[in-house]
């Protein structure tokens, strides 16, 4: 590429950015009309219908394909919405500002600085005279921030079963302190309330009561010390992914913080609450944990062993539980292989082969029988003030983006 057809897509990458930038996504409320709108004419303008599919008109999501050489089917996924933000605490744009090799705005980085790239790439192959080497799709859709049903749960619920992707790329920002990954696996969740029951005393005379609050502890507490003494048992396939997130995590976590974090539980205290004054013992109490289990952990048999922990608390109970079982995409599968080397090379660095901490849209779609990888250049400013992408990484997630479609081709051979 010459230094003028650079400067040519760098350019039309800002432009692209920038007029995502300049429409208010933030969600709440999650309002995704406008640009919608805009993405709508964005394809008409190439030539390409787009399919709008919605159970909130006021979160629609669209769909757009370009038929390829095969039947096979890459999609490219993005998300409009972004996180709200104050835009008395910005020192540029929140909605799109230029500056140097910056463009700041929120969703710089998460996502509309990637979807560019994504429209950009649907730009490039439109304007070819000939096929993709697969069949592209694209996905651009709402209520990811929130993780609302409105967006990848209406489309894998009504629209992707006549579609039938072989794979699917979501264009979040995957890298931090400097590391370069590719988002192969996310981890299970088990959400629990727990309630527990005492008997009210006057706080001057605390031995007539039973302090619900310390009932709730010393079972919060037990399941702590269990839980953290339980090693999870994983797939085989899992274990390079594990070896390469501990490295991945390890400048930001520490080496002992990062190996630990697949290799057992997690458990986080999220709310407590009860007692009605100081002078009380307090007959109730309540309290919220967020559990965390590395993909390919069977999650119902972990909830299992927190059912067996608190029988010896009998006073605590179990008031509601939601829970997701992870996912993972093998390290050898043709599209991890695919993204993997197609960054690399335009890196020039490592791509570690990573799972997430948590869990979003991936999960969605690896759970529907996709196999799906997350995968962009970034910053570490994600939901941060001041949030920003650089041109570096607009260029580079466009360059790989573009590229994939056959190194893909070539890996499913």
């Amino acid at each position: 590429m010459t230094h003028s057809e650079a400067s040519h897509t760098t350019d039309r990458l800002v432009d692209i950015a920038s007029d995502l930038l300049a429409v208010d996504t933030q969600n709440p409320p999650g309002d995704t009309r406008a640009l919608a709108a805009w993405i709508e004419t964005f394809f008409e303008e190439l030539g390409i219908r787009t399919e709008r599919v919605a159970t909130d008109p006021a979160k629609p999501n669209l769909m757009a394909t370009i038929p390829g050489q095969s039947d096979r089917t890459l999609l490219f996924n993005g998300h409009m919405d972004t996180v709200p933000f104050d835009p008395d605490g910005w020192t540029y744009d929140p909605l799109g500002e230029r500056v140097d090799n910056r463009l700041y705005g929120r969703g710089a980085t998460d996502m509309k600085g990637p979807l560019a790239a994504i429209l950009y790439t649907a730009e490039r192959f439109a304007e070819r005279n000939q096929k993709p080497p697969v069949t592209l799709a694209f996905a651009v859709v709402s209520d990811e921030e929130t993780g609302g049903a409105a967006g990848v749960s209406t489309l894998v619920d009504s629209a992707l079963d006549n579609l039938d992707p072989d794979a699917c790329v979501i264009g979040e920002t995957t890298c931090s302190a400097g590391n370069h990954s590719v988002t192969v696996a996310d981890r299970g969740s088990i959400w629990l309330t727990l309630e527990a029951e005492g008997t009210a005393a006057h706080g001057s005379r605390p031995i007539e009561g039973k302090n619900a609050i310390d009932r709730l502890w010393a079972a919060i507490e037990f399941l702590r010390r269990r839980l953290s003494l339980r090693e999870l048992p994983v797939d085989d396939e899992m274990m390079p992914i594990i070896e390469e997130s501990a490295a991945y995590y390890e400048p930001t976590l520490g080496q002992s913080a990062a190996e630990s974090l697949f290799v057992y539980p997690t458990i986080n205290l999220g709310t407590i609450e009860g007692g009605e004054a100081v002078n009380t013992v307090p007959g109730s109490a309540r309290a919220e944990l967020d559990i965390r289990l590395t993909a390919g952990v069977d999650t119902a048999t972990v909830l299992a062993d927190i059912r067996d922990c608190l029988d010896d608390h009998p006073a605590v109970s179990i008031a509601d539980v939601r829970w997701s079982v992870g996912s993972y995409e093998p390290v050898d599968s043709p599209l991890v292989q695919a993204v993997t080397e197609t960054a690399s090379e335009v890196a020039d660095d490592r791509i570690y082969r990573r799972s997430a901490t948590g869990g979003g849209d991936a999960k969605k779609f690896r759970h529907a029988g996709i196999p799906t990888v997350e995968f962009a250049f970034g910053t570490d400013t994600v939901h941060a003030v001041d949030e920003y992408t650089t041109l570096q990484a607009l260029n580079w997630n466009a360059a790989v983006y573009e590229r994939l479609p056959a190194i893909f081709a070539e890996h499913s051979q």
